[in-house]
């Protein structure tokens, strides 16, 4: 694990796998072992009433892991996993086979500074973490407080995901964990559920893939700050497209591109959320000219009228705009 920053070149692969390969990976939510929170996930989750939490995570939160508290990213990181055979230029497709809760339980917060409305919220403090868990009656659905005193409940479907899928980036120096790029990293798409599928612009011999960041459910914005927070353990599997195929079905791919059963799902960042808008909007264009070969000014039209373009997040630094291209409109 990389505690707060992305693998870069130089790093050392913690597996080796063939295209095609299934890997099952645990990863551990941030939430409930930071500094600001204790640093001691035992004690903060027993203040909510969890007598258990995970070892790994009570052993990491109690480690010497090298990381910089205000300096590095919360994000914990599992890998780099080196994909045989795939070369810089090639596309490496991350499909999401399975996900399954770790724990009945997570942490949204929000943090001075942080969010939306970095200046209005929290009302008080530094730090506001809210606790929900998973419906004993409906595990498909999580449950939080209206306030911290307060007995009533709002209780809202999960649709667990991994914020944080990507490729090592062609650096000396390790990314930080917290702004997404073209290397895909920090993204917060919800829709990347299972059975949907990232594909990335390798930068490096073996890709060097990694995950993090789980969540059990995420609205797009993540307004707050955080998500609802929650380990989960991963199937995902690693497939290489050569560039040259990839080219023909991607055209230039240059950021992360997502595929569900439905969508065709192009992004679009930047620190200005217009610009990450206007970037996502020819991501779009260029897709469907190489994929579906429209002129671009109808797909223009077409994504004006049938598409919706959806916030990712505003509070990774560098925003993420998405958007929702139905498949079934070109079949």
């Amino acid at each position: 694990m990389i505690w707060g920053r992305l693998p870069a070149r130089d790093d050392t692969p913690v597996l080796t796998v063939d295209p095609g390969t299934e890997v099952t990976i645990d990863t551990i939510s941030h939430e409930g072992i930071l500094e600001d929170q204790g640093r001691n996930p035992e004690a903060f989750f027993a203040a909510h009433g969890v007598e258990h939490v995970l070892t790994d995570a009570a052993a990491l939160a109690g480690s010497d892991t090298p990381r910089t508290f205000g300096v590095d990213g919360p994000h914990v990181v599992t890998g780099p996993i080196d994909i045989r055979g795939a070369r810089a230029g090639d596309v490496l497709a991350i499909t999401v086979v399975d996900t399954l809760p770790r724990v009945p339980y997570g942490i949204i917060s929000n943090r001075h500074g942080r969010g939306a409305l970095p200046g209005e919220y929290p009302h008080h403090g530094e730090l506001l973490s809210v606790f929900a868990h998973l419906d004993p009656l409906d595990p498909t659905r999580a449950t939080m407080a209206y306030g911290p005193d307060d007995t009533r409940t709002v209780n809202f479907p999960i649709a667990p995901f991994l914020g944080i899928m990507g490729v090592a980036t062609d650096t000396d120096q390790r990314a930080h964990s917290v702004p997404p790029g073209p290397h895909g990293g920090n993204i917060d798409i919800n829709l990347l559920t299972t059975g949907a599928t990232l594909y990335l612009p390798v930068q490096v011999p073996g890709a060097l893939a990694y995950v993090g960041d789980p969540h059990f459910a995420q609205g797009d914005g993540e307004v707050a700050l955080t998500a609802l927070e929650a380990s989960l353990r991963a199937t995902v599997r690693f497939d290489v497209i050569a560039r040259e195929d990839a080219l023909t079905t991607f055209g230039n791919l240059v950021g992360p591109l997502a595929e569900t059963r439905n969508f065709l799902i192009p992004t679009g960042m930047d620190e200005d959320l217009d610009i990450a808008t206007q970037n996502c909007v020819r991501a779009a264009i260029a897709l469907l000219q190489t994929r579906y070969g429209m002129d671009p000014s109808y797909a223009y039209a077409y994504l004006s009228a049938a598409t919706d373009f959806d916030i990712s997040q505003v509070v990774d630094l560098v925003k993420g705009v998405h958007a929702r291209i139905r498949k079934a409109d070109f079949t």
